[in-house]
């Protein structure tokens, strides 16, 4: 199948899903790579997870942090639906800085990554994964924030009306008056920008081994596998990943390692222009493009 022909059916199945995307696959070993308009940026929501975990993590190597260090989380008693974790704890928790980065990236828990917040503000994870080398993004708040859009005000069974309102808002510019989704204010980044952070982690220069070593480990022990995994992971092949959900945004970043040793990084970052909580279509699409251009890479050397 030539590459003009995958790119065509990529972007329609995209399309027919409702979908806009932003899409990177590169091999890390060759470095070649092959996207779908890798440099747009969209809201990362729970993506910001992981450099908050790298940049954690590096400090500890250097001192700076005790990953032994309890910390206590009080109880945050949130009634409305959403992910498992510490804020659905009735009373107060002490846990472990080491502890907090596990559920924060393996469990997407959104109260533990505030915990570690406190230690290391977004201002400071930004900084130190621009140290890192990588450019691209912004780290500019806490994670709770996301919590706080009309989707949480509106009765049940409503929820549509906050995706309805989150579609019928985003400017020719992608500013948003809902700050989560306003790139100019939000934690943000491209697919080049977590790919290049994909690939510090998993081909570390920069970065302390054991910092990547930890971070590949709880990428690894993802629990959230609904969108890429049925597309990538089999028997040959690992796949380790992280998430990110915000109303009209769905996203996955990781990497697949083949049993013949390669090994490819994956970014797919969507906006949905479908006023619906769940659309599995979209998740759907998502893999089957992810996959197009991996097996394009993988058979082809990466050449467009």
């Amino acid at each position: 199948m030539s590459t003009a022909k995958v790119f065509r059916d990529a972007r329609r199945t995209l399309d027919d899903a409702g979908l806009r995307g932003g899409f990177l696959v590169r091999d890390l070993d060759s470095g070649e790579e092959l996207g779908l308009d890798p440099d747009a940026v969209f809201p990362a929501a729970s993506l910001i997870k992981v450099p908050l975990a790298v940049a954690t993590l590096e400090r500890a190597q250097r001192g700076e942090l005790d990953l032994a260090a309890p910390v206590t989380v009080p109880p945050d008693r949130v009634e409305s639906p959403g992910p498992p974790g510490l804020m659905r704890f009735r009373h107060a928790a002490t846990v472990a800085v080491e502890d907090l980065i596990y559920l924060s990236v393996a469990l997407s828990d959104s109260v533990a990554a505030d915990a570690l917040f406190e230690l290391t503000p977004p201002e400071l994870v930004a900084a130190e994964i621009r140290r890192l080398g990588v450019d691209g993004i912004a780290a500019r708040h806490r994670t709770l924030d996301l919590m706080n859009t009309p989707a949480e005000q509106l009765p049940d069974g409503q929820a549509h009306l906050a995706h309805e309102l989150a579609i019928g808002a985003v400017t020719a510019g992608r500013g948003h008056p809902m700050p989560q989704l306003d790139v100019t204010r939000a934690n943000a980044g491209s697919a080049r920008a977590f790919t290049d952070l994909l690939e510090l982690i998993w081909r570390p220069s920069k970065m302390d081994p054991r910092t990547a070593e930890r971070v590949r480990e709880l990428m690894a022990g993802n629990v959230h596998r609904s969108r890429l995994t049925p597309d990538l992971a089999s028997d040959a092949s690992r796949w380790s990943s992280k998430t990110g959900t915000l109303l009209t945004m769905r996203h996955e970043i990781g990497v697949v390692e083949h049993a013949d040793g390669a090994a490819y990084a994956i970014v797919a970052l969507t906006e949905s222009r479908v006023p619906a909580v769940v659309q599995p279509a979209a998740e759907t699409a998502m893999g089957q493009v992810a996959r197009m251009l991996r097996d394009l890479l993988r058979a082809e050397g990466g050449t467009p």
